[in-house]
């Protein structure tokens, strides 16, 4: 945690580290995508509580904090072993929303791992709807870099989807709800892999051809927003389709709908980099890959 060098007391801005379990890890020995994302959530928990908005204040209160929209660059690969420190503040605030950046960077050196942002929307615990941002809770997280309410960055429109649009579905269960009572926002980001592994499958190339290829997918940066909550025993279809392709890389676009009334609750817009696992360094996409997957690409 950051202090104020003039009383030791803490600042808005917080840093955290998190060493690196073997079970972040996925199969590429790299921690999973959605892994930052909880990083980063406890990050942002700790930074609340060190201003005096821990979850009991926040309870007695009557509030809650909702990600709407998270955005992250992965920069390098996190290993088993790694120690990685989360750097996190509020960038702004508007009248029932903030923005809160983070740094990560590798412990005991100024190597980035990734850079991220999130937009929280503050609710009413009882009502489940927006609530004004007192002028209390904006006094005590500001600092010299808090901005009155930076403009947004639109979120990326996806191309229509093409005939070969892949379809899987999945139901909500008790292990994806957090203690709010719906799936925990790093989890849809679980379900979008999910279906992304699954459409490499279907057009034959599962993970085991993809490694013994050499060939890898990672993400450079995701775009993620949230809509509404998918809560337990919710069936869902999580849809995926790429546009954008280009010698090395390409766009990959996923919704999450429930299909009770087929709302949507989430969907995202990847930068995906092809890399080739020996090196890790970006690689051509194999032309016999792209053939499979013509059907799964948007005009």
């Amino acid at each position: 945690m950051s202090l104020n060098p003039s009383s030791g007391e803490p600042t808005a801005v917080l840093e955290r580290a998190f060493r690196v379990r073997h079970y972040e890890c996925d199969a590429y020995g790299h921690v999973n995508h959605a892994n930052y994302l909880r990083y980063m959530q406890e990050a942002a928990f700790d930074a609340s509580a060190a201003v005096g908005y821990d979850v009991a204040r926040y309870e007695a209160d009557g509030l809650q904090w909702l990600v709407r929209e998270t955005d992250i660059t992965y920069l390098r690969p996190l290993v088993y072993g790694d120690t990685v420190i989360v750097r996190t503040w509020v960038a702004d605030f508007r009248r029932v929303r903030s923005r809160r950046a983070y740094a990560l960077r590798l412990a005991g050196s100024d190597e980035p791992v990734a850079t991220a942002s999130t937009e929280w929307v503050l609710l009413d615990s009882a009502t489940l709807r927006p609530a004004t941002i007192p002028p209390e809770m904006v006094a005590a997280f500001h600092h010299p870099g808090v901005a009155a309410g930076e403009r947004r960055e639109p979120f990326p429109a996806a191309p229509p989807e093409p005939p070969g649009t892949f379809r899987m579905r999945r139901r909500v269960e008790w292990r994806d709800i957090d203690p709010a009572g719906h799936v925990n926002n790093a989890n849809y980001l679980a379900y979008i892999e999910e279906c992304n592994v699954g459409v490499a499958v279907a057009h034959g190339w599962p993970m085991a051809r993809m490694m013994a290829a050499s060939l890898g997918i990672v993400a450079r940066r995701y775009r993620i927003e949230y809509r509404q909550p998918a809560l337990m025993d919710d069936e869902l279809e999580v849809t995926t389709y790429i546009s954008d392709v280009k010698r090395a890389t390409a766009v990959r676009h996923n919704t999450i709908r429930r299909v009770a009334d087929s709302a949507l609750l989430a969907r995202a817009h990847a930068l995906w980099v092809f890399i080739d696992l020996a090196t890790g360094r970006p690689r051509r996409i194999p032309p016999d890959f792209m053939d499979a997957f013509r059907p799964n690409v948007a005009e």
